[in-house]
């Protein structure tokens, strides 16, 4: 009972203030009294032609892994307990036509919990940004948050989503009232003597009319060979191409839910090994279920099919190939596989997001079910300035 009293005591002063807890978390919004002067300075700063600005954004995961250690399934049991801190600073400039052009620069630093110096992680963020009529042009060291939408787990383990919190390349989108597509080049690793030269690229979008939406994706993934000679002449080229279409039905406006969604998708893969002369097109079908009310929520993912990383385990100089090239969840080498997050929101406001997440893993290959348990908290600087319109800070993994 000791490991559930810092739930019970963090839950404490949301249940003394009942009323304010269900505000925070109502579907509709209440109407607030416009602050007039604050208003009146924010549009007088937002009128500047030239700007600075700056942002901090703060993330702290605690993800606890009971997995059986399956060779054959490259899971393995182990908590990862770590934050990130990322401040940011830069410079706007409007120009004639209503474009915005930022230049932002800073740091991601993750530091592991239980860790020390040798185990710091610090990584550059510096990009431009074009934003005008819905466009957004994205050049550099990107947040991985900046996407519209974030990456499916088939196609990132949410491992690779703590280790790796940077688009390097590039990121363009476009959204209206109608929908949204975006298209990402990510250059995971440049030609070095001794690293392969590695990319991938992700195009994907989505339309809604009313409770209906469609949509798909293309994504290639390029895992190539290092500039050494000698090992350049062991080494193969590695390609994992994936199609995806989905339908999908928003009913959140037909009941009391905050959300209630179901999506459909098909899958289709090329997976190739050049120098061995090994193809492999691996297909399924994936079903999702997405739930909320008020600060509980569910997300239920079902996929049947074929082994969607059939080359994890080719041949490397004598190691797998791994997730230097298949960077989705491992669990995706099962034929049937079925994910159920049962969540609740500790704090959800416009600049600040935490939720605890409890997952449950079912497959095929393993034939037992596996736990993880999540504490993600999300702060965003930012995030203030949306305080009065009662928009949601997006956490990690889109909850």
């Amino acid at each position: 009972m000791k490991k559930f009293s810092w739930i019970i005591l963090s839950l404490f002063p949301f249940m003394v203030n009942a009323q304010g807890f269900w505000l925070r978390y109502a579907k509709t919004q209440p109407k607030e009294f416009v602050d007039t002067v604050y208003e009146r300075k924010e549009a007088e700063r937002e009128a500047k032609k030239v700007r600075f600005i700056y942002n901090v954004d703060f993330e702290s995961y605690f993800d606890n892994r009971e997995y059986y250690e399956l060779g054959d399934h490259c899971q393995i049991p182990q908590t990862l307990f770590s934050f990130r801190l990322s401040p940011t600073v830069g410079v706007r400039i409007k120009d004639r036509i209503g474009g915005s052009h930022k230049l932002i620069a800073g740091v991601r630093y993750t530091q592991p919990l239980g860790g020390n110096w040798e185990n710091v992680n610090v990584v550059p963020t510096a990009y431009y940004h074009f934003s005008n009529y819905g466009v957004n042009l994205q050049l550099g060291a990107i947040p991985y948050e900046n996407r519209i939408m974030s990456m499916p787990d088939w196609l990132q383990y949410d491992s690779i989503a703590y280790a790796r919190p940077n688009i390097q390349g590039a990121l363009i989108t476009y959204q209206d009232k109608r929908g949204f597509v975006e298209f990402m080049c990510d250059w995971r690793s440049a030609l070095d003597w001794h690293r392969r030269e590695m990319f991938r690229i992700l195009f994907n979008g989505q339309y809604q009319y009313k409770w209906f939406f469609v949509g798909g994706l293309a994504h290639m993934n390029h895992t190539a060979c290092s500039a050494d000679p000698e090992l350049h002449s062991q080494e193969s080229l590695y390609d994992d191409i994936n199609l995806g279409v989905h339908v999908g039905f928003d009913f959140t406006q037909l009941t009391p839910l905050d959300s209630l969604a179901i999506k459909a998708t098909y899958i289709y893969g090329i997976a190739r090994d050049r120098k061995n002369n090994e193809k492999y097109q691996p297909q399924g079908v994936l079903i999702e279920l997405y739930a909320n009310w008020w600060f509980l929520g569910v997300k239920n993912t079902t996929y049947i099919g074929d082994n969607l990383q059939p080359l994890r385990y080719a041949d490397n100089l004598g190691t797998p190939i791994g997730s230097l090239m298949c960077q989705g969840d491992p669990f995706y080498q099962a034929t049937f596989y079925n994910r159920t997050d049962i969540f609740a929101y500790i704090y959800r406001s416009s600049f600040v997001n935490c939720y605890m997440s409890w997952n449950m893993h079912y497959d095929n290959v393993s034939k037992r079910l596996q736990h993880q348990q999540q504490l993600i908290v999300r702060f965003n600087l930012d995030g203030l300035h949306k305080d009065k319109t009662g928009s949601l800070l997006r956490g990690m993994f889109d909850k």
